[in-house]
């Protein structure tokens, strides 16, 4: 048996493969504004496309600053899980105790799905599982395919 190794845990700020992604996505984003600033100058251009224009930039920043704010994140879970390692009881400022989880009770409660036990209700399904397993049945007959022979049961 081989074993298999884990990769080394890079940090988020040295992942070649999420900086090539955060790159190519505002480079992308810029050339989408440019492109619409050029709509814009043309003599077919209009308003929606000087909107286009500034709104493009804003996306690539936002790329951008959703990386750096990414690596904040990862550096200062880091740092929580070397302090919880080193001391029995880490010190923790309220910088480093952010909520990462939504409180409990801040969001209503979801419905419950309710369970009918209606016999009338069940009939009508059983009804229309039958239904289903006759078209199906037709459907492989006209295909010319053997019948299936096996029972089926209406749950």
């Amino acid at each position: 048996m081989v074993a298999v190794s884990a990769p080394p845990h890079r940090p988020a700020h040295n992942r070649p493969a999420l900086i090539a992604l955060v790159i190519v996505a505002a480079l992308g984003c810029l050339a989408l504004s440019w492109w619409q600033w050029q709509r814009f100058e043309s003599s077919s251009g209009t308003g929606q496309n000087l909107g286009y224009a500034l709104q493009w930039p804003l996306f690539a920043a936002f790329a951008v600053f959703a990386y750096f704010r990414f690596v904040r994140l990862e550096r200062e879970s880091e740092d929580n899980d070397r302090a919880e390692h080193n001391t029995a009881k880490p010190e923790r400022s309220a910088k480093t105790v952010a909520l990462r989880e939504i409180p409990e009770g801040l969001l209503p409660e979801r419905p419950k799905a309710v369970r009918h036990d209606d016999p009338v209700l069940a009939e009508y399904n059983s009804y229309l599982a039958q239904l289903h397993a006759n078209d199906l049945d037709e459907q492989i007959r006209t295909a010319g395919l053997p019948a299936r022979h096996t029972e089926r049961s209406a749950g």
